[in-house]
C-alpha cells in the first residue's frame, strides 16, 4: 500500500526527466487540492455546490485555466483515495507556505464545508485536525471558520 502511495507522488512530483527535484509549485497545488477534496469527501453527501466551491478555492489561490484546475482537481481526487494521512500535504505546506497563506488554506476548508449549507461532524473534525497539522493556532482557526460562515451567509 505504500510502495502504490509513494509511486502516485512520484508520478504526480517527478518531472518527466527522472530528475529527483519537485516541482514546488505544482506539489503544493496538488496538496492543497487534495486538502480540499478531503473536505468534500469526508460529508456523507458530495454535492455540486461543494464541487464548486472546491474549483473557486483553487481558482483564488493559483492562477490557473480552467483545463489546469479541471486537472489538478482530478489529480487531487485520484490521490485523496489513496491517501491514509495528511502529514506529506501539510509539511510542504508547512515548508513553503507563510502563515497567513495556511491561514487561508484552512479559510478555504470552511468555505467548502459551508458550501453546501450544513456543517458536517466529519467536515469539523478534519478541518480541525489539519488546521493543527499545519500549526494554525485555535484563534486562527476560528477566525478563518467565522469568516468563512459569514461569507456562506446569504445577503439579506
Amino acid at each position: 500500500m505504500l510502495s502504490s502511495f509513494k509511486n502516485l507522488l512520484n508520478q504526480f512530483f517527478m518531472p518527466d526527466n527522472g530528475q529527483a527535484s519537485l516541482d514546488e509549485a505544482h506539489s503544493l497545488q496538488l496538496a492543497t487540492a487534495v486538502l480540499l477534496v478531503e473536505v468534500m469527501r469526508s460529508d456523507t453527501d458530495i454535492s455540486a455546490t461543494e464541487r464548486s466551491a472546491t474549483l473557486a478555492a483553487l481558482r483564488t489561490k493559483f492562477a490557473l485555466s480552467e483545463a489546469e484546475l479541471a486537472r489538478l482537481l482530478a489529480k487531487a481526487e485520484d490521490l485523496a483515495k489513496g491517501a491514509n494521512d495528511y502529514f506529506h500535504f501539510t509539511s510542504a505546506m508547512n515548508e513553503q507556505f507563510t502563515q497567513a497563506q495556511k491561514i487561508q488554506v484552512v479559510e478555504h476548508m470552511w468555505q467548502v464545508a459551508f458550501a453546501d449549507g450544513h456543517l458536517d461532524a466529519n467536515e469539523n473534525h478534519l478541518i480541525s485536525k489539519i488546521a493543527g497539522l499545519l500549526h494554525v493556532t485555535h484563534g486562527e482557526y476560528i477566525a478563518a471558520k467565522l469568516h468563512a460562515r459569514q461569507a456562506a451567509q446569504p445577503a439579506t
